[in-house]
Order: structure tokens, then sequence, then C-alpha cells
């Protein structure tokens, strides 16, 4: 019988990758975002779309239940949906730092909330949370996006020995550059926040070393592949890393000191 699986921030970049990428494989898709006009080409593959605001509990809950009462179980849950609230920490309004974090880490772990009894009590499943080189190195002018990351490794942690006993295991996915609309609109933000503040300089800078890696980024399917291999593996690392620049990038952070690792991020940045 097919696996059951739910993608979140399945309307684009590696959501819809994966989404497409899983179905094209035999398993039962659930692809889920808040923009549900931009998953009907889903359709094509079987794939089912549901709304989904992870701000919101309503719909979070009208997701699992409506996947719940349709397929019976939810097998694997992709944690992918996100965005990065990019600007310094002193210019960035500490209302969108909350919703930052309201999406990417209360909307991702309330969602799982709701997933594991059914996991637990089927005593298998696999929860796949999708963070970041970002999480695991922090760059300037991405704080908040970055305390997000980090705190879905931490949580990841946590939850893997937590849930060990019932069978269910949890990855974590750890992409470098990917072509999506993530970066346009992180670096939207960040001009928006700090491309007029004392930070300007460090913004134009941003900018430039954007411009000069985004043609060296790696397309989504590259992560779908990598997050198919995970919850295919029997015994699955607790980590995956791709996408470009993802594993020298890991490597750097832990072999170099910090200040080693700040002047090397910095020289990017002029």
């Amino acid at each position: 019988m097919a696996k059951t699986v739910l993608v979140t921030g399945a309307s684009a970049g590696i959501g819809k990758a994966t989404a497409i990428f899983l179905a094209q494989n035999g398993y039962q898709v659930y692809g889920a975002a808040r923009r549900t006009e931009n998953m009907q080409d889903l359709k094509v593959y079987g794939i089912k779309p549901v709304a989904l605001d992870l701000t919101k509990e309503e719909t979070i809950t009208a997701c699992v239940d409506q996947i719940l009462h349709q397929a019976g179980r939810i097998d694997i849950l992709i944690n992918n949906a996100g965005f990065g609230s990019e600007g310094a920490i002193e210019d960035l309004p500490i209302q969108d730092a909350r919703y930052q974090m309201e999406v990417n880490v209360f909307g991702a772990m309330r969602l799982t909330q709701l997933v594991l009894p059914n996991m637990r009590q089927n005593r298998s499943g696999k929860i796949v949370n999708i963070s970041s080189v970002g999480g695991k190195i922090a760059l300037p002018l991405g704080g908040w996006y970055h305390a997000s990351k980090f705190a879905m490794e931490a949580l990841s942690d946590s939850m893997r020995m937590e849930v060990k006993p019932f069978g269910i295991d949890v990855i974590v996915i750890e992409p470098g550059g990917i072509n999506s609309e993530w970066g346009e609109i992180a670096m939207e933000s960040l001009v928006r926040v700090s491309g007029s503040s004392a930070y300007q300089d460090m913004v134009k800078g941003a900018q430039k070393s954007y411009q000069r890696t985004e043609n060296n980024n790696s397309e989504p399917i590259v992560i779908a592949k990598l997050i198919k291999r995970a919850i295919e593996a029997n015994q699955p690392k607790t980590r995956y890393a791709g996408g470009s620049m993802a594993k020298l990038l890991l490597f750097f952070r832990s072999t170099l000191p910090d200040r080693m690792m700040d002047r090397l991020i910095l020289s990017q940045t002029k």
C-alpha cells in the first residue's frame, strides 16, 4: 500500500519539487500551502492540495483531520514551509521576528504534534524537518531566520530521542543554495528593512554576494531526491546535506574557530 506523505510549502521550490517527485515514485502525496491556487497543477500528478496556514490553528487542525479522514494515516511528514525575514537584528520589527518564528518553528511543531499520535499508533513514521545550512551557520542580516533554523535543529534532536521507542524517525535536511523564490523574497525583505539604515553598506555587500552565487545554485530536485533517499533508508542518518556549497560550508563550520569563520563570512559581504 502506498505510503501517505504530507508536504508543507508545496506551492513552490523544494516543497513543490518534493511533492511531484514522491508522487511520481508511488507515494500518496498531500501538498499543503497557503496559496492553494498555486498547487492546482499538482493535481495532474495525483497530488491532493490542502489549504494550510501555519499561523492559524484551525487550518493546521483541519489539514491533519482531512488527511486522516481520507487516507487513514500519515506515514511521512515533511515540514518544508518557511521563509526568511532578512534585516539587521536592530532594524527588524519585533512583530516580524515573531511571525518568522511562528511560521518556521511553532507552526511546524504544532503540525508535528497533531501528526505524531497517528504515527505512534502505527508504530512507524518519519518526520522530515527541512532546516538549512543556515541552521548551523549564522550570517549577518539574517539573525531571526537563522534563529528559526537553529531552533528546528535542536527540536529535531530532542524529538528524535523522544519518538525512537515508537518506531518513528526524525530526519533533518540541510539544503545549501537552491534555485527558488526564497532568495528573491529574502533580498526584498533585506532591502526594505535595512537598505537605508546604519547597516546599508553591509546590505549592499550582501546583495552583491547573492548575485555572485545565485547562478551556481542547485535545482530543488536535488533536495527532493535527497529526501526520498532519507525516507527510504532502513536506518536513516540524522542529517542529510545537499545543494550548492552545503557540505563545504558545513565542513568549514565544523573545523574553523568562530573568529576565523566570522572573517570568512564578512569577506563575502564587501
